[in-house]
């Protein structure tokens, strides 16, 4: 069941941006510091072995055309999931090793968040994939009753809206980010200040 309202603030959020109402802040769980291991990524995108492509039987009868047609269709599928997870494990890598370093100093991401980031990471991969392949089809594909919609927008589109909501959590936004105050305290001569 849902709780109408406004979605509570983290503890050190409030912290963080003030408590102008003077409401109780409650205590979080303490969490010991522990360094956060990327996963490996082969897990998530095992490493696929096409194989050869079905040679094409001579002199075949319909029904071995057919099947021979289906296998083809079924190597080709194979083939575009073996490119999808190459490309999958370098994205993940990439992103983990753009984002995990800037989320534990500036968030203080620990290691209970571990699955939060890598659900972020292969995200971003897989629309990526979805993007790239979007490039190379084209957004009009031949569908059985004529041209229509890759069904690869849908993919991304999905992809995409799961992404807005990692980018909310972790903070990844320049708006999540403005919500976050500068450090008090230091020199109050502002003279070096562009915003005067």
């Amino acid at each position: 069941m849902t709780v109408p309202g406004r979605k509570p603030k983290p503890p050190l959020q409030v912290v963080r941006e003030g408590n102008p109402g003077h409401r109780p802040v409650r205590e979080t769980a303490k969490l010991p510091p522990a360094e956060l291991i990327e996963p490996d990524w082969q897990s998530f995108f095992p490493d696929i072995k096409p194989g050869r492509k079905p040679r094409a039987p001579r002199g075949a009868d319909e029904d071995q055309l057919r099947e021979y047609q289906e296998e083809v269709a079924a190597w080709m599928r194979l083939r575009l999931a073996a490119e999808a997870a190459e490309a999958g494990r370098t994205a993940t890598a990439r992103e983990w090793a753009r984002v995990v370093p800037q989320l534990v100093i500036g968030t203080g991401l620990g290691a209970v968040d571990r699955s939060v980031v890598v659900d972020y990471c292969v995200c971003v991969a897989r629309l990526e994939w979805c993007e790239y392949r979007l490039s190379v089809e084209g957004l009009i594909t031949m569908g059985q009753r004529g041209p229509c919609r890759n069904p690869l927008t849908t993919v991304a589109s999905q992809y995409r809206t799961q992404l807005k909501a990692y980018i909310g959590e972790l903070g990844l936004s320049p708006s999540a980010r403005g919500r976050i105050p500068p450090p008090e305290g230091g020199d109050d001569d502002d003279d070096g200040d562009v915003f005067d």
